[in-house]
């Protein structure tokens, strides 16, 4: 047994592989209104053609019966055109509840769900969050996979969205 993980660890570092290492923090504002709603959020990995490389959370009204919270996920309008029509809800390791007003930490690991493998190649993170009687926003972090070294990118939101920081590690 000793010398089958020894060979296995020789074997990992010989031939370079390592996973890479996603981390998003989200931020909900507080806002000063007179209804105040918890924002429906999904967050995914785009393809350079804007096609969606990975859906890596959907943050929407899971108790709601019959399944009635799907019906509100059209209003991520750019998530719901690129990838969330053709999905059926809830997705295992994607779909959580609605967030409240805070910072939100979410880490990904290259091979496992629901990031899986990536290609090299350029790449941008997007966070879309819409709200009843409230706004809809996207933000976008473009980056490149796998990174060379440890990198850390902002984008701030207006209106939905506070500060969105992704971390990328090799």
């Amino acid at each position: 047994m000793r010398h089958s993980l020894s060979f296995a660890a020789m074997l990992l570092a010989a031939s370079g592989a390592s996973a890479a290492d996603l981390a998003v923090d989200v931020e909900i504002p507080s806002l000063n209104v007179a209804e105040y709603h918890r924002p429906y959020v999904a967050l995914w990995v785009e393809r350079a053609d804007q096609s969606v490389a990975a859906n890596l959370a959907v943050w929407y009204d899971l108790k709601k019966s019959n399944k009635e919270g799907t019906k509100w996920l059209q209003d991520l309008r750019q998530w719901w055109r690129r990838s969330g029509r053709e999905l059926e809800m809830p997705l295992d390791a994607v779909t959580s509840a609605t967030r409240a007003v805070g910072k939100h930490k979410l880490n990904f690991s290259e091979g496992s769900k629901p990031l899986g493998r990536l290609p090299a190649g350029d790449y941008r993170l997007a966070v879309e969050a819409a709200r009843e009687v409230g706004g809809r926003e996207v933000v976008y972090i473009p980056f490149q996979w796998p990174p060379q070294k440890p990198l850390q990118l902002k984008a701030q939101g207006k209106t939905e969205l506070g500060t969105i920081v992704l971390d990328l590690k090799p």
